[in-house]
């Protein structure tokens, strides 16, 4: 089951072909067809405008993005996932689908793939996106982009040469909202940005504890073996699937890795942020017992909570701002502009920046809440003009682009979600140093710490490659 990730047969002139058809399509759309909802019609594509789509991963997150691919009307024609429990829903929304549980055998079968949208756990993420850039069919990765900054790396520099459509699940990354706070900053709406906190409550399972000693049996619906793909052998328990998998190291990112590309992203975009000089962390001790500090971050999971604290620079405003991350329950300081009885973010956590005429907060994903603190501050903007083009949405902008061949057509496509990923990443490497950490992000390295060049790849299980 766990052979090499290597293509066993790669003629995708048929894709080729049926890619050439689709852009030719789209492109004469554009300029000859009236749109259907002018003319009454069904909101249906035509068989033209259809995408061939296939979904890897499809339960839980999954069974959401390829649902969107099916209501908008593009052909779901096959899916795989390793566990047919989880899978079920799906399966039962799409029985026409073919079904896989080896991601391979459905790459080398779906010689008529336009599209693949894959929603595997983190540590299977690059093996799968890669296959996927090999065969240049256009690829919809959910996040965190990899479960390492190398691979992340791998990710955008292969998908690049390719010449594939991407976009990475940040669904925020498409909000009104996110395109409003960039504009609100960029009119200097609370003056120069002296701070910037983010925060989210994941965990919401549990980490800061050891490898579980029993070994139940593994259930019938799941194949084990291709659920572990590239990482270490081990036996099977409940602790890891169906989701609380983000809590190990071997095959999460944790609670930062969870919620940070939904939660950085709003100032990602709106500062022009480029990369990560430096980062710092601090973490929740787990001690067994009171007199036994041994074991004070585990080596098995990630920590119960963290704060981490970064310094980002913009290369096209030359600015480097201070970004403090919050998770486990952890909050920065309420501000006092704040009314009582209001929340601070949204339930999923949020962001507080901080400058030296106003201050501005926002919810989770994609500044959803987005708004100047106090309200009586907020009345009293004038808010400036839209500078910037909406999206049609995060999905659409996926599969538009797929049908016109526009690398630049998604806002998270890898050459921004990649970036984004290697910053949020980086605080796990902070927290697994236990130094300051200073980096260097043409060379992918850690210049002051040599010891943390460790935490930025791992070893693949025997018979896996990237």
């Amino acid at each position: 089951m766990s052979e090499s990730t290597k293509s066993f047969g790669k003629d995708v002139s048929g894709q080729t072909d049926r890619r050439q058809f689709l852009k030719a399509s789209a492109a004469i759309s554009a300029f000859t067809i009236v749109p259907r909802h002018v003319l009454g019609g069904t909101d249906d594509p035509a068989p033209s405008e259809k995408l061939n789509i296939a979904g890897i991963g499809v339960g839980g997150q999954g069974a959401g993005d390829i649902r969107n691919a099916g209501e908008s009307g593009h052909n779901v024609i096959a899916l795989c996932d390793v566990d047919d429990e989880r899978a079920k829903g799906s399966y039962q929304r799409y029985p026409n689908a073919r079904r896989y549980k080896d991601y391979r055998e459905l790459f080398d079968r779906e010689k008529d793939l336009d599209a693949v949208m894959v929603a595997t756990p983190d540590h299977t993420h690059a093996v799968i996106g890669m296959e996927a850039i090999r065969r240049k069919i256009h690829l919809y990765l959910e996040k965190p982009l990899a479960h390492s900054i190398y691979e992340t790396r791998q990710l955008t520099e292969a998908a690049q040469k390719a010449g594939i459509v991407t976009q990475m699940g940040n669904q925020g990354r498409a909000s009104n909202s996110m395109r409003m706070l960039k504009e609100w900053l960029a009119d200097a709406a609370v003056g120069e940005i002296q701070r910037i906190e983010l925060w989210a409550p994941s965990p919401l399972w549990l980490q800061g504890i050891d490898r579980p000693k029993e070994t139940p049996p593994v259930p019938s619906t799941l194949d084990w073996d291709l659920w572990l793909g590239p990482a270490p052998q081990r036996p099977y328990h409940p602790a890891y699937v169906p989701s609380a998998w983000r809590g190990w190291w071997d095959f999460g990112s944790g609670g930062l890795g969870d919620m940070g590309c939904h939660v950085f992203d709003p100032i990602f975009y709106a500062l022009d942020i480029s990369h990560v000089e430096s980062v710092e962390a601090c973490h929740s001790n787990f001690i067994q017992k009171i007199w036994d500090a041994t074991n004070v971050l585990s080596d098995e999971t990630y920590p119960r909570a963290s704060i981490v604290r970064y310094k980002m620079k913009s290369d096209r405003s030359q600015k480097t701002y201070k970004v403090d991350w919050y998770d486990g329950g952890l909050i920065p300081e309420r501000p006092e502009e704040l009314e009582d009885g209001l929340r601070m973010g949204s339930a999923w956590g949020g962001g507080l920046i901080t400058g030296d005429k106003g201050k501005i907060m926002f919810g989770s994903h994609g500044a959803d809440g987005v708004r100047m603190i106090p309200m009586s501050k907020m009345r009293a903007y004038q808010r400036p003009p839209e500078t910037l083009p909406r999206s049609i949405g995060h999905f659409e902008e996926f599969f538009e682009a797929c049908k016109k061949g526009d690398v630049a057509g998604t806002g998270s496509n890898f050459a921004y979600g990649g970036p984004l990923t290697e910053a949020v990443l980086l605080g796990n490497v902070a927290i697994r140093a236990r130094k300051k950490i200073h980096w260097d992000p043409k060379q992918m390295t850690v210049t002051n710490v040599p010891e943390a060049n460790a935490f930025l790849r791992r070893d693949y299980r025997e018979g896996w490659t990237l």
